[in-house]
């Protein structure tokens, strides 16, 4: 097992990081998974299109959104546990959001999507080497490897979860 010590630091992820307690990816994950889904299945039906503030994105918009960053964290996990040196470009969160037509969407459909995409990232890690999870790539201009990503997926919906909580809810 590689300690959490090995995580690539990174300054604007790294909130993200710090809520995750869990010392192994598949058990950060796969508790993630329970906590995020339980917390989604609560939100009642009338909360899902209201915004806390006036171009703050809606509960609907902040699902599409984690639905979004979570496939890019997935597929730089993969690039780089490919061990493939490819710069990756960053994504403009705020960009993808305008022209992601989450309030077209059926809420149980992002439901759904949400389940498949996080069974997809947690067969992904289920069986990556040391040697896959420690390659260092570049996304973003930065150094990052599937390890860090690891906990990031997990992480990055937490984050999501209590700003749900604290402000929508």
């Amino acid at each position: 097992m590689i300690p959490k010590s090995e995580i690539i630091p990174a300054e604007f992820y790294q909130p993200y990081l710090d809520l995750i307690k869990e010392e192994e990816i598949r058990e950060a994950i796969e508790k993630n998974t329970r906590q995020f889904r339980k917390f989604l299945k609560k939100i009642p039906s009338k909360k899902i299109d209201h915004a806390y503030a006036p171009g703050k994105w809606t509960i609907h918009e902040v699902l599409q959104h984690v639905i979004d960053a979570e496939r890019v964290f997935s597929y730089r996990a993969l690039r780089f546990s490919r061990l493939d040196p490819t710069p990756l470009p960053g994504f403009d969160e705020n960009t993808w959001a305008i022209h992601a037509g989450a309030a077209s969407r059926h809420w149980d459909d992002l439901l759904e999507e949400f389940k498949s995409l996080r069974r997809s990232s947690e067969y992904l890690f289920h069986d990556l080497t040391e040697e896959q999870l420690k390659f260092v790539g570049e996304a973003n201009g930065r150094p990052l490897n599937a390890f860090t990503l690891g906990f990031l997926i997990p992480g990055h919906a937490a984050h999501h979860m209590r700003i749900l909580k604290e402000r929508y809810l």
